[in-house]
């Protein structure tokens, strides 16, 4: 493997090579969607060196392995089995000695799969505050930030446990920009934020007064919320210890290493784009925003770039964009995103255009995406199909399904964001 190899006692993971004494055990545990494949991969590399483990991961998303423990839980709403699984892991990493080495294998979806909760919080809790920012349009490390902060895993808290055992993280980024704090909320990574950093969160999104006391103006589900809350309030004021910061001494036994992430997805799709006759270019790979604007946006730049084509393009743009819930629908941000690019392109030819998630789940839609092209609204309409209203009720999903244009892969066993793909073959538009 690329990043992962052992040879005469020596492990090497990514650049660092470290000289294994006789005695050490490698225990693997790990959190994401890409879990399994990864826990296969690690067997097969290390062989009997494994002296066991546990990874959660997605429902759907098992693959069999030889010792280490693969076991399902929720996403992208934790569940009972998300904390069975996170304390098992943390009962995984007691009794190592400094001559250990903790395997951590970490990809898209961690921050649900595994959990471990502060003093008084519960499932609950965690249940109404992942729900309830999601549907108010916080973007992936604003819900990390106030996760971690909850939490006796993320922020680093993992690495802090597995003392005195050295720790070395495979990492699959799903975060733009690869921030190692953000991915899955970060558990073997330092923590640049803070309590008062995860109650700003709550505040912005509007969270955080309507969930405060007095309980008995409150029902069940802001009682929990307001608990968080409070929880908080006491991290800010030092009552309960902080995650552990950037040149904390705990790091210097840690090596993570991205071993995958949307660029180099990217890149390789360029390659294929090439190799099938398309110039491609990579526009971006940190594609943030309101899904459906950033499809209007995007779907305008598409526009330019036909008018002026002179041979097949690829245009290629990666990232993770949020979607704003407004309605009662089955939505999806790759779903949206491809719905307000349709509208844009309405009677452009010569373009086809892909939004999918590469974990093969567009949020709540089984679906990892749509396909359209200048074509797509004209066929909405002769079916009598609203694109706009769809997209008002956050229905994107019924839209194309009734089109037949999602496209269905199932779970694909890894995640690096999402992708969008456009393909020109000439350069006329009306």
């Amino acid at each position: 493997m690329r990043n992962l190899a052992i040879a005469d006692g020596v492990l090497r993971v990514g650049a660092q090579t470290l000289a294994l004494a006789d005695s050490a055990r490698i225990v693997v545990v790990g959190a994401g969607k890409a879990g399994a494949r990864m826990a296969q991969a690690a067997e097969a590399t290390l062989g009997a060196r494994v002296c066991g483990g546990l990874v959660s991961v997605k429902e759907g998303h098992i693959a069999p392995t030889r010792c280490i423990d693969v076991r399902e839980a929720g996403h992208p709403l934790p569940d009972e089995r998300s904390l069975a699984n996170g304390q098992a892991i943390l009962d995984q990493l007691q009794g190592l000695t400094a001559d250990d080495v903790v395997l951590f294998l970490l990809s898209g979806g961690g921050s649900a799969l595994i959990e471990a909760l502060g003093e008084g919080l519960t499932l609950g809790h965690l249940r109404t505050l992942t729900r309830e920012l999601m549907r108010a349009g916080a973007d992936i490390v604003e819900l990390n930030t106030v996760r971690k902060h909850i939490s006796l895993i993320k922020g680093g808290q993992l690495a802090r446990r597995a003392q005195p055992a050295i720790i070395c993280a495979l990492i699959l980024s799903d975060v733009v920009g690869d921030d190692l704090s953000a991915i899955a909320s970060g558990p073997t990574a330092p923590d640049p934020t803070t309590f008062a950093d995860g109650l700003e969160v709550l505040h912005k999104r509007g969270l955080a007064e309507r969930n405060k006391p007095p309980r008995s103006l409150r029902g069940a589900e802001s009682v929990r919320a307001g608990d968080v809350v409070r929880y908080l309030e006491r991290g800010v004021r030092g009552e309960i210890p902080d995650t552990p910061k950037p040149g904390d001494p705990i790091f210097k036994r840690v090596h993570n290493v991205i071993v995958g992430s949307n660029r180099l997805a990217l890149e390789a799709m360029a390659q294929e784009a090439r190799r099938l006759g398309y110039a491609p270019q990579i526009v971006s790979d940190v594609l943030t925003g309101e899904a459906r604007e950033v499809g209007r946006a995007i779907a305008r730049l598409i526009r330019e770039h036909a008018r002026n084509a002179t041979q097949p393009t690829c245009l290629l743009w990666g990232g993770e964009t949020t979607v704003t819930v407004r309605g009662h629908g089955i939505g999806g941000r790759n779903h949206e995103l491809a719905l307000g690019a349709a509208i844009e392109l309405d009677g452009v030819r010569g373009v086809t255009m892909l939004s999918a998630a590469t974990d093969g789940g567009d949020g709540s839609s089984a679906a990892a995406g749509a396909v359209i092209d200048g074509a797509t609204s004209a066929r909405a309409q002769e079916r009598n199909l609203d694109a706009e209203r769809a997209l008002a009720h956050n229905d994107a999903d019924r839209f194309f399904a009734a089109l037949g244009d999602q496209v269905i892969t199932g779970p694909t066993l890894t995640n690096v964001n999402d992708v969008v793909v456009a393909l020109m073959t000439q350069n006329k538009s009306e």
